[in-house]
């Protein structure tokens, strides 16, 4: 098969444009990829692409992240097997490209690989480390999603098999996709830093927060069995509560 077996969405509104180079670039270390630019028409990025930080742009046509995530999704070569997206802000780790898809290649039964991830501030100084676990994927049913989608990678056989990103969903359209996913195929952990997560202090407000939480207990609810939903009020408290309190936690430490 010729043309890139992997491949990585980047949407972005091209307002912080140097961490958009920090973040293509991340890309391009981490292994070989075709990176694809989602953004407004006006955002000109041939000077990207003629450095070879990007392979492409489309003009985004939605309104909203997971749109803009899934236009580039279906404009991806036919020849990509894997699959992702980046934020642009967000950075991947060391080999992560290499490792999630070598991943793949060896484990035809999963349908997603996910591993550990940083939580970096502004200056890229690290104010938390997600040590996630193979337990984070049976957790999530249940509990908070625990499961970085920085450095994770979809199998596109296995997406194709789910609904896609839930475009009614503002925070939680990832937990969702893992959710799909776990339906099709394995979720399955490697013990590796793949990628880092920046946390903007000026956008962590209560509130958002609050609505964060609130959402992904929407989206754990809609895909227990519906004869357990019900019942599911007596552990959604606690887990709101437990979510709501370690974001608290790291927000603190990126104040710092």
């Amino acid at each position: 098969m010729t043309g890139p077996r992997t491949a990585v969405v980047v949407p972005t509104l091209g307002e912080r444009p140097e961490y958009l180079e920090q973040a293509l670039r991340s890309i391009r270390d981490a292994g070989d990829a075709w990176i694809l630019i989602v953004a407004p028409a006006r955002f000109d990025a041939s000077d990207l692409i003629a450095s070879g930080l990007a392979d492409e742009k489309v003009d985004e046509t939605g309104r909203s992240l997971p749109e803009a995530i899934e236009q580039g999704f279906a404009a991806l070569p036919n020849s990509v097997e894997y699959l992702s997206w980046l934020g642009d802000d967000d950075l991947l780790r060391g080999d992560s490209l290499r490792i999630t898809s070598d991943f793949l290649d060896e484990h035809p039964r999963s349908s997603a690989v996910y591993g550990r991830c940083d939580y970096i501030n502004e200056n890229n100084d690290l104010v938390w480390h997600n040590r996630s676990g193979a337990w984070a994927a049976p957790l999530l049913r249940v509990g908070p999603d625990l499961i970085p989608q920085p450095g994770s990678l979809f199998r596109r056989e296995s997406y194709r098999q789910t609904d896609g990103l839930r475009t009614d969903l503002g925070w939680a359209f990832d937990m969702d996709i893992f959710l799909q996913l776990a339906r099709v195929g394995r979720l399955s952990y490697v013990p590796r830093t793949l990628a880092a997560f920046r946390w903007h202090t000026e956008s962590l407000s209560v509130a958002q927060r609050g609505r964060s939480v609130a959402e992904a207990s929407q989206v754990r609810r809609a895909h227990l069995p519906r004869i357990v939903r019900p019942i599911s009020v007596l552990w959604e408290g606690p887990v709101r509560w437990a979510t709501h309190r370690a974001g608290s936690v790291v927000i603190k430490g990126a104040k710092k």
